[in-house]
């Protein structure tokens, strides 16, 4: 057997490899993060100033908004609107009332109890809006507001006043009511009406300013036109009478702001169209829209008068014909006027971030002075931070294209407005 030699292959030559590296710790990377986002932030803002600025609002807004703001409201909640004075509200799963606020939402079944001197408006989405007069008590009856379909909204009046005002309804069928004592009020679109119910006297009415509504007690039904007035005792029967128009206000006009040298002693000129069997006027001025701090209340038998003695600042005023028979007309929608010294005037800073779309209801997002007031649409902006940035929800528009006005006014006496294009699809 030949020998044979076992052998074993080379094995390959390997060359040295050497590796080197260089430890970066994550401090450091976000240094150098930073560092890049500076430079190019810095030279975009160099380029594009007021983009850059707007957009770093935008950011902050989103960033610093609370959970709970007003932006997380869907469009189909009930809403305060406007708050002043003593406003509480009573959840339906709560034992304890707490005191309102803009952020709170409210549902079918929720009470909200206003003071002697508080007032508050709630807005519905559909675009109903009942303002809670002095001590009353109501209850959210109904909220029901779905896309598409008929809505229906209402509350029910315990004690005390409620106005309100309904808007353009999209779908046919929806309604708004409002139920005191055993009566039910239903409105019809574009209407206007106030509700009184006094359980110490026992006396019921409403009062149809513009629209129309129509009253169910039991089997009986009547129908209210415009500036009737329907009463009746509780168990009683029904009336309906013949109610004075309100003035039409002339000068000056809304949010007028007015310049005098002398505040104190500059009469400021006010007037309003005549009304055809009235005798007489009650004129008021009010530092508040809801007319719950009123600072000066004048009978007077002319349609104008000469005012002085105001301070300069933020008013409004409003007129109620009285009849031969000393009956009165429902109030006049109230005009807003600033009052401003001569050399004072300055413009201000209004300036809209955003609108954004929940359905058919806008919401305005944007900033002002702190201090300012502001108008969107002919509604004041109730809310306003203290640093001036402001979120504010607009009644439910039909679809199409809508213009958005805003008007702002300063404690100086400036003025500004913005007008914004939207679109309802």
């Amino acid at each position: 057997m030949p020998d044979s030699k076992l052998t074993t292959p080379a094995k390959p030559k390997i060359s040295r490899v050497e590796v080197y590296w260089h430890t970066v710790t994550y401090k450091t990377v976000a240094l150098y993060v930073i560092v890049i986002v500076a430079i190019v932030g810095s030279a975009t803002y160099l380029v594009f100033p007021e983009a850059t600025a707007s957009l770093a609002r935008h950011i902050s807004d989103t960033i610093a908004r609370p959970e709970t703001g007003v932006a997380t409201i869907s469009a189909r909640q009930a809403r305060f609107v406007n708050l002043d004075g003593k406003v509480q509200v009573k959840k339906v799963n709560s034992v304890t009332w707490a005191s309102a606020d803009y952020q709170l939402t409210l549902d079918k079944g929720d009470l909200v109890q206003t003071g002697p001197e508080g007032v508050a408006r709630i807005a519905f989405a559909d675009g109903t809006q009942y303002t809670v007069k002095g001590d009353t008590l109501v209850t959210v009856e109904e909220n029901l507001v779905e896309h598409d379909r008929a809505s229906s909204v209402g509350v029910h009046i315990s004690s005390g006043q409620v106005d309100l005002a309904t808007g353009t309804w999209e779908v046919p069928g929806s309604k708004a009511e409002v139920s005191f004592e055993n009566a039910v009020a239903s409105l019809q679109a574009n209407t206007r009406a106030a509700v009184r119910s006094d359980p110490d006297t026992k006396q019921q009415e409403i009062t149809v300013a513009s629209g129309s509504a129509e009253l169910n007690r039991g089997s009986e039904h009547m129908d209210i036109g415009q500036f009737e007035k329907v009463t009746f005792p509780t168990g009683g029967q029904m009336t309906k009478s013949q109610v004075l128009a309100p003035p039409e206000l002339v000068q000056p006009l809304n949010l007028q702001p007015i310049t005098v040298n002398d505040p104190k002693h500059d009469p400021v000129h006010f007037a309003w169209n005549a009304v055809a069997t009235a005798k007489m006027y009650e004129f008021q001025i009010s530092t508040t829209a809801a007319f719950n701090h009123v600072v000066m209340d004048k009978k007077i038998a002319s349609e104008s008068v000469e005012i002085t003695g105001l301070d300069p600042g933020d008013y409004f005023w409003r007129v109620r014909a009285i009849d031969a028979d000393a009956k009165t007309s429902d109030v006049s929608d109230p005009f807003k006027f600033i009052l401003v010294v001569h050399g004072k005037e300055q413009e201000m800073l209004l300036e809209v971030d955003s609108t954004e779309l929940n359905g058919n209801v806008v919401e305005v997002i944007g900033r002002t002075e702190p201090g300012a007031a502001l108008i969107i649409n002919g509604e004041q902006v109730a809310s306003i931070q203290a640093d001036g940035h402001f979120r504010h929800f607009l009644p439910a528009m039909i679809k199409g294209s809508h213009e958005i006005i805003i008007t702002g006014q300063n404690r100086r006496g400036g003025t500004a407005t913005k007008r914004v294009e939207v679109v309802i699809p």
